[in-house]
């Protein structure tokens, strides 16, 4: 038996052969240099260039230590991300793995995470670059309007990036090697100078602070390698993913560990680390030293391009996260489209620049607070993907492994209690990290209101025991779910309900139950059809208080597929809220059908752009289409929306007709 989707799909495959299908294949066409770029550009984050400043405020020429710390747990965290790509090379990373692991609401909150640490991550990178780029222009905005001009164009680079990677990974990959071949040669420079300049004296002393402090510094420096994840996204567009991937990510992660190890080095032995800790541009001030005046800024304008190169990788590789989740009914199906042309998810790619927009506007100019939000949420993110790799070793033990990391059962463990040990230190030693910690869980926990919203649209199968317990609720707010406008509104479409019989199809509470039941006084029925007992004994309350002795009540769990065998002929058939759930509308409306006379009334009334956000589902979006459904099985309708406040609603109406005659 076919479901309500792939009857419909049929139908519009009869009506537009040529059309492609919504939910196309991405294009594989990314190799060892595109992702080698995206996760040099991804890794390189702003604490390369504002974090040894921060690191040393904490542990002075000790924080060294943290850099060779945080550089070795660096490499063995890609390993990791390495062995759980070669198992799922897919678009959704992270997601993906955390899926197979933990199941699909921990994986959606993984990948609730991800998503937010992306965009924090590219506004702290952005918040960095137009700091460096105009201490090289120090004079050339007027103080009244610097911040709106600096906010202007990092929303233009952000319009620009995602541009770009819509028409293709080819030139996304493009885009990412030169801004990955710029931090190169920008760190080059700087270490292989720098070290003809270092002073011995710089270092001591060595650890002017309690050690403890170390580890306080790491929670500053460790966002310059964060990163793994963007690679992994790509897994479903480049070839031979499986292996490509795995040494993509060790590779660069010992790459960037070492640079990170060195430029630290070079910093802290240039200039002395109780002067560096007092500048907001360390690079620039040690640039100077090392290029003089004329190459400081060089320098300083190739830091720039090198933190805008970092909110590319995001770019690049969120959308696809979002493709994994929408694939999954967990997000926005409709940002599972590609691209016809360019073979991309081009809607996931615009929601993403969206979102990227107003996480900058948000924590423009404040870098340290968004770095004290991103921090722990992506800590606590990888921490959970770690665990895949023991969790997986022995619940898929015989699971292809291409790349396998060492010590998988219990490496990945001590990286977390280091991980987990650093978030509480900085709990513990730094003022009003609690209210930022609290924060940072808050925006993860808004996560769930948002999977269960995203579960019950689209999915039936979950909703009736949330409506067995709801249903008081329901009751309580029948007058802002549907308001008596849009009832009354309803109620007018159709005259002379007096003596009719009527199926109600999805009573819900009682809300639209009330007016039937007066309006077909005295001789004629109602007929209470829901998929809820507690919505069934609300509605048989609510009657029997009335006094209304005329209304019949049939509980039906399955009503999602069909129509309850003891329902009788009816005139007139009502349905509010159910047919996004129906799973076989073919079946549904053909036994509505054989129980109505010829020019019996329909009328099927369904939310419509919840919150003016969220798209109707599939199928509903299309009124021709939906129009063209009821059709197809008898039934001459106008579709039309009733406007609400915090969404519309969709109101199907007409009547049974053979002659397929289009009903006004």
């Amino acid at each position: 038996m076919p479901t309500t989707e792939e009857f419909l799909e049929q139908q519009q495959a009869e009506q537009k052969p040529a059309e492609q299908k919504k939910q196309g294949e991405l294009k594989k066409s990314a190799g060892m240099f595109t992702i080698v770029a995206l996760t040099i550009t991804a890794m390189i984050g702003s604490g390369l260039f504002f974090g040894v400043s921060i690191a040393a405020s904490y542990a002075g020429p000790a924080s060294l230590l943290a850099w060779l710390l945080i550089g070795i747990i660096t490499v063995y965290v890609g390993m990791c991300f390495g062995e759980l790509v070669s198992m799922f090379p897919n678009a959704g990373g992270v997601y993906e793995f955390t899926k197979r692991t933990y199941g699909t609401f921990p994986s959606f909150l993984v990948g609730w995470m991800t998503w937010l640490v992306g965009n924090i991550g590219a506004a702290v990178m952005l918040i960095g670059a137009m700091d460096y780029l105009f201490n090289v222009f120090p004079n050339v905005l007027p103080d009244a309007y610097a911040g709106i001009i600096k906010l202007a164009l990092s929303i233009l680079i952000i319009v620009v990036l995602n541009v770009v990677t819509i028409y293709g990974i080819e030139a996304s990959g493009v885009l990412l090697g030169i801004f990955s071949g710029i931090a190169i040669i920008i760190v080059v420079a700087i270490i292989s100078v720098g070290f003809f300049h270092i002073s011995p004296s710089n270092y001591t002393p060595f650890m002017p602070y309690s050690p403890v402090l170390i580890f306080v510094a790491i929670f500053f420096i460790v966002e310059t390698f964060f990163g793994w994840e963007s690679a992994t996204f790509l897994a479903e567009e480049t070839e031979n993913a499986e292996k490509v991937i795995p040494k993509a990510l060790v590779l660069t992660s010992a790459a960037v560990a070492i640079i990170g190890f060195l430029m630290a080095f070079v910093i802290l032995g240039v200039l002395d680390w109780q002067q560096l800790i007092l500048s907001t541009t360390p690079i620039s001030d040690v640039a100077t030293i090392l290029f003089g005046q004329y190459g400081a800024p060089i320098v300083g304008i190739g830091i720039f391009l090198t933190l805008a190169g970092a909110t590319a990788g995001g770019v690049v590789s969120l959308p696809r996260l979002l493709l994994a989740l929408a694939r999954d009914k967990l997000f926005i199906d409709s940002l599972a489209d590609i691209h016809p042309v360019y073979q991309t998810p081009y809607k996931a790619i615009l929601f993403q620049m969206a979102a990227a927009i107003v996480m900058l506007i948000i924590g423009f100019g404040q870098y340290t607070t968004m770095l004290s939000l991103l921090v722990p949420m992506a800590l606590l993110m990888y921490i959970a993907v770690l665990f895949c790799v023991v969790i997986l070793r022995k619940k898929m033990p015989d699971h292809p492994r291409p790349y396998k990391a060492p010590l998988g059962n219990i490496g990945p463990v001590i990286v977390s209690l280091i991980y987990f040990g650093v978030i509480a230190l900085w709990l513990f030693t730094q003022a009003g990290a609690f209210p930022i910690f609290l924060i940072a869980l808050s925006i993860i926990a808004l996560g769930i209101p948002i999977y269960l919203l995203l579960t019950f649209y689209y999915n039936p199968d979950v909703i009736i025991p949330v409506i067995n317990q709801i249903s008081v609720l329901t009751y309580w707010l029948e007058d802002f779910l549907l308001p008596k406008k849009i009832r009354k509104q309803v109620l007018a479409l159709f005259e002379d309900y007096e003596g009719k019989n009527i199926l109600e199809f999805g009573s819900g509470v009682g809300t639209m139950t009330m007016h039937l039941a007066e309006l077909v006084k005295p001789d004629g029925h109602v007929y209470a059809v829901d998929l809820s007992k507690q919505n069934l004994k609300i509605v048989e309350k609510r009657m029997r208080k009335k006094g209304h002795q005329h209304i019949f009540f049939i509980h039906d769990e399955h009503c999602i597929n069909r129509v309850h065998q003891h329902v009788p002929e009816v005139d007139m058939v009502f349905s509010f809220g159910m047919l996004s759930y129906i799973q076989d509308l073919k079946k549904v409306l053909g036994e509505l059908h054989v129980r109505m006379p010829e020019d019996g009334h329909i009328c099927f009334i369904e939310y419509a752009n919840l919150y003016k956000i969220l798209p109707n589902v599939g199928w509903i979006s299309n009124p021709e289409r939906v129009r063209q459904v009821f059709k197809d099985n008898g039934f001459s309708v106008t579709v039309q929306i009733f406007k609400g406040t915090l969404w519309d609603y969709m109101v199907i109406y007409g009547i049974k007709s053979e002659e397929g005659i289009p009903y006004i």
